[in-house]
């Protein structure tokens, strides 16, 4: 009877702590991608992006985008809207941010998670409102300049945890797009949540690059267009 006991309470404590462990596992956006993840190489001319996919947290975001540029959607489109230190969007066929529908037709749902944030190299999905997502999407582009020690106090007001605050101060980025945020200090704009299914982990020199491109007057619509030559949705292969 002893023996059963002990045993008992030996696969308790292994049942237990293997429990622990799967939830003191924290997720990295700014980790590489494994062997094997389905990545995206968006091709330029001036050069190319390599994007880590999150389908396992974005799964309806990352098809639409895998399956749009399989079929060519992408190809040869622009980059119709570009703000230096803020984004660089593309993905509409009608090149003006007018166009575009999910491969589903219409649009889809949102799909937010706490796990992903707007840090530099984000891609996400661009939208006018609540679950408004097509074909449209944007690569974050904006540097640590104004996530600063003086803005804590904001980031706490909006429940982000302190690890968030330390990456976004870390690699900047645009934290009035998470989701679940109410932006309610001078100087960050107010805005809708915008679904996070990517994060670029190599060619951050080709966004930065197309961000400095020069605009018209609008301050957004390039002076010369930036095209989408293809995006190539493949296997990662290691280092």
């Amino acid at each position: 009877m002893k023996k059963i006991i002990a045993s008992i309470l030996i696969i308790s404590i292994i049942f237990i702590l293997g429990g622990c462990s799967k939830v003191e596992e924290k997720f990295n956006q700014m980790a590489l991608p494994s062997k094997g993840d389905t990545i995206a190489i968006l091709k330029t001319d001036l050069g190319d992006i390599y994007i880590r996919l999150f389908d396992e947290l974005a799964p309806k975001a990352v098809e639409n985008f895998t399956t749009h540029a399989k079929d060519g959607y992408y190809d040869g489109l622009t980059f119709h809207r570009i703000m230096e230190n803020f984004m660089i969007q593309g993905g509409d066929p009608l090149g003006n941010g007018t166009g575009g529908e999910s491969i589903w037709g219409g649009s889809f749902d949102d799909e937010f998670t706490d796990k992903l944030h707007h840090y530099t190299g984000a891609l996400s999905m661009a939208n006018s409102g609540p679950n408004t997502n097509g074909s449209q999407f944007f690569i974050v582009q904006a540097s640590n300049e104004e996530i600063t020690d003086q803005a804590a106090a904001w980031f706490k007001q909006q429940k982000f945890t302190d690890e968030d605050f330390e990456l976004y101060k870390t690699y900047g980025g645009t934290p009035w797009l998470d989701h679940g945020h109410t932006i309610s200090q001078p100087g960050y704009p107010s805005s809708e949540g915008h679904v996070i299914f990517g994060q670029v982990f190599k060619g951050m020199d080709v966004v930065n690059a197309i961000a400095r491109v020069p605009v018209g007057d609008d301050g957004s619509t390039p002076v010369s267009p930036m095209i989408i030559n293809t995006i190539e949705i493949t296997e990662y292969g290691g280092n």
